[in-house]
C-alpha cells in the first residue's frame, strides 16, 4: 500500500479541519467521532467511531446456562460471609 500524505493546520484553538479525502477514507461526515490512537510513542492512528451498535454483536460470549435467583441469591450470600464456593 502506497503511503499517503495529506496535512492540516493546528488553530489556537487546538482543533484542525480533517481534509475531505481523509473523511471520504475514513467514511466520517458531519457530527461523527474520531479517535486518536497511539500505536507507537508520538504515533497516532485516525479511526472513525461510528461503527452501527450491531457491529459489537457476538463480542461477548453467552453464558453457558443460565443462572437462578437462588443460586445468585447463594453467591451473594456466600461472599457476605467470606465463603468461597
Amino acid at each position: 500500500m502506497e503511503a499517503r500524505v495529506t496535512a492540516a493546520t493546528i488553530t489556537t484553538k487546538g482543533q484542525i479541519t480533517i481534509p475531505a479525502s481523509v473523511r471520504v477514507a475514513l467514511g466520517v461526515d458531519t457530527g461523527d467521532r474520531v479517535e486518536f490512537v497511539e500505536v507507537a510513542k508520538g504515533r497516532f492512528e485516525v479511526v472513525a467511531a461510528t461503527q452501527s451498535v450491531t457491529a459489537l454483536k457476538g463480542l461477548i460470549p453467552r453464558p453457558g446456562k443460565p443462572v437462578s435467583i437462588e443460586a445468585m441469591n447463594a453467591a451473594i450470600a456466600a461472599s457476605a460471609t467470606g465463603e468461597r464456593g
